[in-house]
C-alpha cells in the first residue's frame, strides 16, 4: 500500500510507533480518539465493518499476488523461448518482469502486516521496515509499470498511424535501450528514499529485545529532498503516464474501428463489383491497407493490456487527487479510513492488473499459447490422451 505523510505528521509518527505495540491499528485509533474533528469514515463504517473490509482486501490481494508471481514467471519463460527477434516481445517481457517484481514487493508488505496481526515475534518493526523496503519501492515500481505500458501503447499507435516511418526506428536494440531508460528513470530513484530514512537498532523494554527499525533523517536537505521526490516521482510521473496510456488506447480503439470499417467497405464493394475509385472509404485507408492481420492482433492485445491497466489505475489517480484537494486525507487525518481503504484498493488493482496479463497473452497470441502449452506439458498430455483413445 502506498502511504504518503504530510510534514505535520512526521513529528508524531515515529515516537508514537516506538512507544506502542506492533499492532498497526493501535496508533491509528489512538490518534483519531485524540482528535476533536469528527471522522466522516467512522460514521460511514463501524470499527468491525472497517476491519472486515480491510482484512478481506489484504487477504485477497495476497492471494492474487501469489498468482501474479506464478503467472508472470510463466510469461517470462514463454517470451524467452519465443525469442526477441520481434521488438514487441522485448517490451512485453519488460512489463512481465516489472509485474513480477511488483507482486513480490506487495507480497512482502502484506506478509509483514499479517504476521504482525497474528502477534508474530519479528526481529524488526514490521510497519516501518516494510514501508522502507517494500511499500515505497512498490509505489515507484507501479509508476514503472505505468511508463512501460505507456511506451507499448505509444509505440503501437505510431506503428498504426505512420507504419513505414516507424518500422525503421523500432528495432530490438532500440526497444531494449528504451526499457532500460524507463526503469532507470522511474524505479531506481525509489532507492533514494534511504536519504530520508535510515535503519537503527532499537531496544524494546516490553519485548526485552533489540529489533531493527527505520527512522527519518530530519536534516533540512533530507526533508526538502523528500518533498521534491514525492511530487515528481509520486505524483507527476504516474499521472503523466496514465494520461499517455489513456490517450493512446483511445487512438488505438478508434483506429481499429476505422480498419474494420474499411475492410467491410472493400468486401462489400468487391461483392457488388464497385470500382475502387467509386468507393468513398477506400481512398481514406491507404495506410490501413498495409496493416496485416498479425499486427491487428497485436494492436488488440496492447489495447486489452492498456484497458486493464487503466481500470486498475483509477484508484491511484483518485488517491493522488484527493491527497491534493483534502488536507485531512492522509494516514493520520480525518479521512484516514478512506485513505487506508483506497490505498489497499490501489494495491489490489495493481495486483489484478499484473496477474491477468497472462490471460490476454494466451487468448490473443497463438505462438504464445502454443509455447505455453508445451511449457506446462498440456499438448503432450492431450496427445497421449488421443493415442490412448
Amino acid at each position: 500500500m502506498c502511504v504518503h505523510f504530510t510534514e505535520k505528521d512526521k513529528s508524531t509518527r515515529y515516537p508514537a510507533l516506538d512507544q506502542t505495540t506492533e499492532n498497526p491499528f493501535h496508533l491509528w485509533e489512538d490518534h483519531i480518539k485524540a482528535s476533536s474533528v469528527p471522522n466522516l469514515a467512522r460514521e460511514i463504517l463501524s470499527d468491525e465493518q472497517f476491519y472486515i473490509i480491510f482484512l478481506f482486501v489484504i487477504y485477497t490481494s495476497q492471494l492474487i499476488n501469489i498468482c501474479g508471481i506464478i503467472a508472470n514467471s510463466l510469461s517470462i519463460a514463454v517470451f524467452v523461448k519465443q525469442g526477441f527477434s520481434e521488438p514487441s516481445n522485448i517490451s512485453l517481457t519488460a512489463l512481465a518482469v516489472c509485474d513480477f517484481t511488483l507482486a513480490v514487493l506487495l507480497t512482502w508488505s502484506n506478509l509483514c502486516f499479517l504476521l504482525t496481526r497474528h502477534n508474530a515475534r519479528l526481529p524488526f518493526h514490521s510497519a516501518n521496515v516494510s514501508f522502507v523496503t517494500g511499500g515505497a519501492q512498490s509505489a515507484f515500481l507501479g509508476s514503472t509499470v505505468a511508463w512501460v505500458t505507456a511506451f507499448i501503447t505509444f509505440e503501437r499507435c505510431l506503428c498504426i498511424l505512420v507504419p513505414l516511418k516507424v518500422r525503421r526506428l523500432i528495432t530490438p536494440r532500440g526497444i531494449f535501450v528504451s526499457m532500460l531508460i524507463i526503469i532507470l528513470l522511474t524505479f531506481c530513484p525509489s532507492f533514494l528514499i534511504y536519504i530520508r530514512y535510515k535503519f537503527v537498532w532499537v531496544f524494546k523494554p516490553y519485548l526485552n529485545e533489540t529489533i531493527l527499525n527505520s527512522i527519518p533523517v530530519n536534516s533540512e536537505f533530507a526533508i526538502l529532498f523528500e518533498k521534491v521526490y514525492i511530487v515528481i516521482c509520486g505524483v507527476v510521473q504516474p499521472l503523466l503516464a496514465f494520461s499517455i496510456v489513456l490517450i493512446c488506447t483511445v487512438l488505438l480503439v478508434v483506429q481499429l474501428r476505422k480498419i474494420s470499417s474499411w475492410r467491410m467497405s472493400v468486401t462489400s464493394a468487391k461483392s457488388q463489383r464497385v470500382p475502387p475509385e467509386e468507393n468513398p472509404t477506400a481512398s481514406l485507408s491507404a495506410t490501413e491497407a498495409r496493416i496485416s492481420q498479425k499486427e491487428k492482433r497485436l494492436v488488440r492485445k496492447v489495447a486489452a493490456i492498456a484497458t486493464t491497466f487503466i481500470v486498475s489505475y483509477i484508484p491511484i489517480c483518485i488517491m493522488i487527487l484527493c491527497d491534493f484537494v483534502f488536507d485531512e486525507f492522509n494516514l493520520f487525518g480525518v479521512y484516514r479510513r478512506l485513505y487506508i481503504l483506497i490505498g489497499c484498493l490501489t494495491s489490489l488493482g495493481q495486483s489484478i492488473s499484473g496477474s491477468v496479463n497472462i490471460l490476454i497473452y494466451y487468448k490473443m497470441g497463438s505462438k504464445f499459447r502454443s509455447i505455453f502449452r508445451r511449457l506446462v506439458r498440456l499438448e503432450r498430455q492431450e496427445q497421449e490422451r488421443h493415442e490412448l483413445e
